[in-house]
């Protein structure tokens, strides 16, 4: 889950960006900010999920955010002051926390942002593909460049997209590795979900690559994959993902 924090005391934000942290290892929060203007700058060149906002800004109120742009994004507001709740929840409010947070509240915040993704999340390209009788149209292959030299590798030979430092590479079922020019969102969305699962940040992995499961703490499950990952504590299913991988499982 990608998140933005707008709050105008380092230590606060730095406190709230642990506790999310604490509550899912997988959220990344893309950027601190401080002030109204920055916010509408970053606002009008990003996207997010999910803003945690807090209500006074260094230059002044941040509901003068949404006064200067339209901001379609569910917002968790963090602050001192209950005044505003009720303004709060006129601009995309799913959640008000009041200062100092709880981390047993903005966890509740978290998993209600996630049920109302759930609900009204449609995909309607899918959708219209599935009332009009058409397959959707997945990628069958890949064209990697080394050096001066391309090499199309078939997304039958793929065992699993995964994360190295800054890179997304393929791993194929012979060995090999190539870096490919594809976030890990944007592959799932071009890749076959009946045969391809993204276990969590690091791992989008071919049913075939599994080679074992073993049940691991708290719910979640540690995949063996073949060929054998680089380490082997990256392929545990993330918990907030481990629920729909064994339907996927079992699909």
């Amino acid at each position: 889950m990608k998140v933005l924090i707008i709050e105008d005391e380092k230590i606060a934000a730095e406190k709230l960006e642990n506790m999310l942290h604490e509550i899912d290892p997988e959220i990344q929060v893309q950027a601190k900010l401080g002030s109204i203007r920055e916010s509408v700058k970053w606002l009008m060149q990003n996207t997010t999920e999910l803003i945690f906002l807090d209500i006074q800004l260094s230059d002044g109120i941040s509901f003068k955010i949404f006064e200067q742009l339209a901001v379609s994004t569910p917002v968790i507001f963090t602050t001192a002051y209950d005044q505003y709740a009720i303004k709060a929840f006129q601009v995309n409010s799913i959640s008000y926390l009041l200062k100092p947070i709880r981390k047993r509240e903005l966890a509740e915040s978290l998993q209600k942002f996630r049920s109302l993704k759930a609900t009204f999340s449609i995909d309607f390209d899918a959708l219209l593909d599935q009332l009009q009788g058409r397959e959707p149209d997945f990628k069958k292959r890949f064209l990697i460049q080394i050096g001066d030299k391309i090499k199309k590798i078939e997304v039958s030979d793929i065992a699993y997209f995964y994360v190295f430092e800054k890179g997304i590479y393929i791993k194929t079922f012979s060995g090999n590795s190539y870096p490919v020019d594809f976030t890990l969102d944007k592959l799932e969305g071009l890749v076959d979900p009946g045969n391809f699962f993204r276990i969590n940040r690091k791992y989008l992995v071919n049913m075939d690559s599994i080679s074992n499961m073993f049940a691991y703490s708290r719910a979640r499950v540690k995949l063996e994959l073949e060929p054998q990952a680089d380490d082997e504590y990256d392929t545990i299913v993330s918990i907030d993902r481990s629920a729909d991988f064994k339907k996927w499982l079992n699909s």
